[in-house]
């Protein structure tokens, strides 16, 4: 009998130990990367470098000011164009959840969710750069927004789905018009998990690159016009990384860190969010 303990007490153990050895293998990548880019980029930080504009070919120093703006830019464009529609859309599915109508736009919504990024660049480069006759931040802000759409989307469903229909009801008794109650009652209920979502969308959308060289192009000086050409931080990095100067690739390694730190912070407020989400419903 204690023999077959021991057995099955060293085989509980012995499944642990591979447990955590393969969850420490897909840390490891990560951990890889972070460092390979905080060793090279981490050296380059500084205020002047946050502040200031690219130096010309060949000459040492400059920053990444230019880049900053325009990443901003993109994405209060992007915001202002999928937000307010990605979150009436997840209210309408999650208050008609079986419509034949909500099922077409559920799947549209997967579908788009799939959609690589680099399509999303050339829809945005057909629709509004070819049209336009220019690159500008308002195409690369299309292109950003289609990508952002399906995870407010799906966000937003999920979330008002949560909260629970008696607040609804009790606010349709007391005499609110169906309106007041979904824009009073129920999406303030679940603000929390719909701004978890938004963050998520610019997250995803914050380090894309391929979906800029179809429709911002980039620009080396500083710019805050939305119909004009910018620069932003992953055209900046891939730009750079592929130039012969060092100086160049240094600001590239820089930017790198930069766009990191954002997507990890933005990260970590989801999460933040997401468990203050679950705790309170």
């Amino acid at each position: 009998m204690e023999s077959s303990y021991l057995l099955r007490l060293a085989k509980d153990r012995i499944f642990f130990a591979l447990i955590v050895f393969f969850a420490s293998l897909t840390i490891l990548p990560l951990l890889f990367i972070l460092f390979y880019i905080l060793k090279n980029g981490l050296t380059v930080i500084s205020w002047r470098f946050l502040t200031t504009l690219p130096k010309p070919a060949g000459e040492p120093g400059g920053g990444i000011s230019n880049a900053i703006v325009g990443t901003a830019l993109l994405v209060l464009t992007a915001g202002l164009l999928s937000i307010p529609f990605g979150i009436l859309v997840g209210i309408y599915l999650s208050e008609n959840p079986n419509g034949l109508m909500a099922r077409w736009v559920r799947v549209s919504n997967r579908i788009l969710q799939g959609v690589p990024s680099i399509v999303a660049g050339i829809i945005a480069y057909v629709w509004i750069v070819k049209t336009s006759g220019g690159f500008s931040v308002f195409s690369g802000g299309i292109a950003l927004g289609m990508l952002m759409i399906p995870i407010v989307v799906q966000s937003t469903e999920e979330t008002l789905k949560l909260v629970p229909g008696a607040l609804k009801e009790a606010s349709l008794a007391l005499g609110a018009s169906y309106t007041s109650t979904i824009l009073k009652v129920i999406v303030p209920t679940g603000l929390s998990g719909i701004v978890t979502g938004i963050l998520l969308g610019v997250s995803r959308v914050i380090g894309e690159t391929a979906p800029l060289l179809f429709t911002v192009f980039g620009n080396p000086f500083m710019s805050y016009r939305l119909f004009k050409p910018a620069n932003a931080l992953p055209l900046l990095i891939f730009n750079y990384a592929l130039s012969p100067y060092h100086s160049w690739q240094d600001l590239a390694w820089g930017a790198s860190v930069v766009l990191i730190g954002l997507v990890m912070t933005l990260n970590l407020i989801s999460k933040f969010l997401v468990a203050k989400w679950k705790v309170r419903s």
